[in-house]
């Protein structure tokens, strides 16, 4: 491998020019989105062009148990990971010369591992690419930046703003909440621009400290890998600054959930044209057959988008979550809102993913929801011209209730890969029993004197 220098983006090869490398650290996502894996001294990456690690990786819960393996015996056999160079990128908050390189994930006899997250989105594309397709995402990031918190029995409260004054609640875009931790915000630049990364747009969203970060849109996987970098470099960026980033759907009590947007459209891969719109810039069949195959199939696709159970204290009235399957034209209030544009970009955006997801399963349970819908050619329900919250949720209420429907979903199933649905199915089975045991302060403070 002495070329693969040449072989890696042009920033990541900028950033380590003229400059002696000491690290590589060589990553894969697992089922939460963790970045799991090894790092090496460049010296000893240069000389080997695989590594392995056990296929056990996929069957950690978020808390750091073990799920016994619903498909097979606990044997832990190896994986061979594989660097994809066009991942490559710096690591510029650490203390020495570092890249990170993500791994593809194949079994010994050089198959796909089917439950790793990136190989998930990877045959959702194939699907599309089957049909002629190749579809487009533009994701939007929002996440709580707060103080550090040390201990999980006191609550999660805003950080200290450099006015000295806590950052504020119900400040949507303003710039002056936003220059409150301009510190994190520049260094969140200035990591994105050394790692290549593109920043459509940064600004305050309505809850105390609650930040949104838009992505140019791209390709899927593309598009998933930067998230994943994005969700690490921020966390970094603020711990630089005495604060912790949290991508959990609802850190706050009382101020709103942070959401992982999903703008997708689709385009002809032989004419390169999107297929949403005809050649008079009209809405076609399949932009409708889209939609109905998202109100159709996101119910059981939910357990991948809210995967948490604290991910469901966002989907509540009046906190600018969705809470419906209605779709509307520039209506905020649907779970499906179709912004405005011309026809080249005309697209759906699914408002259902929590920032907590994968976001390689975020996409691909998405992505599949639209890929269902237009093999099927179903019309959606009508438009939602009027406020949608003040109708009935078509959302499973609780993790467990999510996960039901998710096992019961054939042609969900189908798509993603059986034995991938199982083991994430398992894994997520597993943290909702363990969350069950654990008795809250809300519990302990109403039933303990009351009952």
């Amino acid at each position: 491998m002495s070329d693969w220098k040449n072989l890696i983006p042009q920033a990541a090869q900028d950033y380590i020019a003229g400059r002696r490398l000491d690290e590589v650290e060589c990553i894969v996502a697992d089922i939460a989105g963790v970045a799991r894996g090894k790092a090496m001294p460049a010296s000893k990456f240069e000389h080997q062009d695989r590594f392995f690690l056990p296929n056990s990786i996929f069957l950690q819960t978020i808390t750091g148990e073990w799920t016994d393996n619903p498909t097979g015996a606990f044997t832990e056999p190896d994986m061979i990971l594989t660097p994809d160079w066009s991942t490559a990128a710096a690591a510029p908050w650490t203390a020495d010369i570092t890249l990170m390189v993500i791994h593809d994930v194949k079994d010994q006899q050089g198959n796909p591992v089917t439950v790793a997250p990136r190989n998930v989105l990877k045959r959702i594309l194939a699907l599309f690419e089957a049909e002629g397709w190749r579809p487009i995402v533009a994701p939007e990031m929002e996440f709580f930046l707060v103080a550090r918190n040390l201990d999980p029995n006191q609550p999660i409260i805003p950080p200290m703003g450099r006015s000295g004054r806590r950052a504020a609640g119900k400040q949507a875009y303003s710039m002056s909440a936003v220059d409150e931790y301009g510190k994190v915000i520049d260094d969140i630049y200035d990591f994105a621009e050394a790692q290549g990364f593109e920043i459509d747009g940064i600004l305050q969203e309505g809850g105390a400290g609650q930040v949104e970060i838009n992505l140019a849109h791209g390709d899927p996987v593309h598009l998933a890998d930067q998230i994943f970098y994005f969700k690490r470099l921020i966390r970094e960026a603020a711990l630089r600054h005495d604060c912790f980033a949290t991508f959990m759907a609802k850190p706050i009590e009382g101020e709103p959930g942070s959401a992982m947007h999903i703008h997708q459209s689709v385009v002809d891969v032989r004419t390169g044209k999107n297929i949403f719109s005809d050649a008079d810039g009209n809405e076609t069949p399949a932009f409708l057959h889209a939609i109905a195959g998202l109100q159709t199939h996101l119910p059981a696709v939910t357990a991948l988008l809210a995967p948490y159970v604290n991910s469901y204290r966002r989907y509540v009235p009046d906190f600018a979550a969705p809470i419906n399957l209605e779709w509307g034209r520039d209506n905020r209030t649907t779970g499906l809102r179709v912004p405005i544009s011309g026809p080249a970009a005309r697209r759906v955006e699914n408002r259902l993913a929590g920032m907590d997801c994968n976001p390689y399963l975020g996409l691909a349970a998405s992505l599949a929801c639209i890929y269902l819908g237009l093999k099927a050619q179903e019309m959606p329900r009508p438009e939602c011209i009027g406020d949608a919250y003040i109708g009935d949720s078509d959302l499973p209420f609780n993790l467990g209730d999510a996960l039901d429907l998710f096992a019961d979903s054939t042609p969900v199933r189908d798509v993603l890969g059986p034995e991938f649905c199982t083991v994430y199915e398992a894994v997520k089975r597993n943290e909702y029993k363990e969350f069950l045991q654990v008795i809250s302060p809300w519990e302990r403070e109403h039933l303990l004197l009351n009952v």
